[in-house]
């Protein structure tokens, strides 16, 4: 019987805090942007967290490796820059079982799954940057609005990122706190809004939303968390069989969907610090860190009421800041990663810009739109070839 590894325990804790801290005004801001009240958002965040905190526990116990899960970062911009859909967010809540579906489908059917790691890198990674571009332009928006407190979130994640890179963000979400506290009155009884109540939201199915919301949102969180997680756990030496993560990671998605969850998948980022030696020597005991870690999301999914009366609260654009400071990363890589392809280059241009251009028709979505039209142009460029 492994004994307790402290190292692990702290990773995971690390880990744990890190990966809501860093992304939940992300979630919030997508939530919101579907339509959903308060008192939704606010179930949504919760059902999230539980969802990826239970999922992370089981599938690291069952396969006894540090499995780590977290919510759809990525997936949540896109809902950000997606328009309210026709129907308001029971038609979101349809896309994010429409995705959860998808997403367990993958697992067990291996073609599917081989067709979305088919889809051509640039032009999956234009996506990704298009789509969180607009997240992205917050911070600079947060300095012409409110200059002060913006410039203030941007210090602290600059100076604290300069000396721990994992720690800006959340640097960056205290200094929020500070900034809407000292300049908002801020409601009586925000502490008692820990405990944030499930909503259960009937799901409506609209095709439009199924093409522009469930569809995007399934192809973002496969191709920009599912794979690069399993490939983190492969350069740490675990080799676990993707199909049943695949599909255990849809079926939570499709448990917290009801409740305004969009969706849980393999953590990338959090994966490295529990998977990697930081998490100690030993790999056998590593699988105590994403049990850790999910214990964490547990626990701030059950107090996600105040951090969602706290944020109905702050001026939207600092949070706003917030969401773009935690996804520049991610665009940074991901826009990398789109030009890196002089011959595709083109085509992932045409992606990137379609997709950050806001391009609603029919009721779809432009992340849907610009992968069609990058798509197209690929295609043409072999053609000519």
């Amino acid at each position: 019987m492994l004994g307790v590894s402290f190292p692990a325990v702290s990773a995971g804790l690390l880990a744990g805090f890190v990966g809501f801290a860093s992304s939940f005004a992300v979630v919030l801001q997508g939530l919101s942007a579907m339509g959903a009240t308060p008192a939704e958002a606010g179930s949504g965040l919760m059902a999230l967290s539980v969802a990826m905190g239970l999922c992370g526990i089981v599938l690291s116990l069952w396969r006894r490796m540090p499995i780590s899960v977290a919510w759809s970062t990525p997936g949540a911009a896109l809902l950000a820059a997606s328009a309210l859909p026709v129907g308001g967010f029971p038609v979101a809540v349809g896309a994010f079982v429409v995705s959860g579906a998808l997403i367990v489908l993958a697992g067990l059917w291996t073609p599917l799954g081989r067709a979305v790691a088919a889809i051509p890198a640039p032009l999956a990674n234009a996506m990704l940057a298009g789509v969180l571009l607009g997240l992205c332009l917050a911070p600079v928006r947060a300095v012409a609005e409110a200059p002060l407190p913006g410039i203030a979130i941007i210090l602290a994640w600059a100076l604290v990122g300069r000396l721990n890179r994992l720690m800006a963000v959340p640097a960056a979400v205290l200094a929020a706190v500070a900034a809407v506290s000292l300049t908002v009155e801020l409601p009586p009884g925000l502490l008692e809004a820990a405990g944030p109540a499930p909503v259960l939201v009937l799901p409506e199915f609209t095709l439009a939303a199924v093409i522009g919301l469930a569809l995007p949102l399934f192809l973002v969180t496969m191709a920009s968390q599912n794979i690069p997680g399993m490939a983190v756990l492969t350069v740490n030496g675990y080799q676990p069989a993707p199909g049943p993560l695949f599909t255990v990671t849809g079926l939570f998605s499709l448990a917290a969907a009801p409740f305004g969850g969009h969706a849980v998948n393999l953590a990338a980022i959090t994966a490295a610090l529990c998977a990697s030696p930081e998490a100690g020597p030993w790999p056998a005991r590593r699988w105590q860190a994403a049990v850790v870690a999910g214990l964490v999301y547990v626990l701030f999914g059950l107090l996600a009421g105040t951090a969602t009366a706290f944020v109905g609260a702050a001026p939207p654009i600092l949070i706003q800041a917030v969401a773009g400071l935690a996804l520049l990363g991610s665009f940074g890589a991901a826009l990398q990663a789109a030009l890196a392809v002089p011959q595709a280059r083109d085509a992932a241009v045409i992606t990137f810009v379609v997709t950050a251009s806001g391009l609603t028709v029919l009721g779809i979505s432009g992340a849907f739109w610009g992968l069609l039209a990058g798509g197209a142009m690929l295609a043409l460029h072999h053609r000519r070839g």
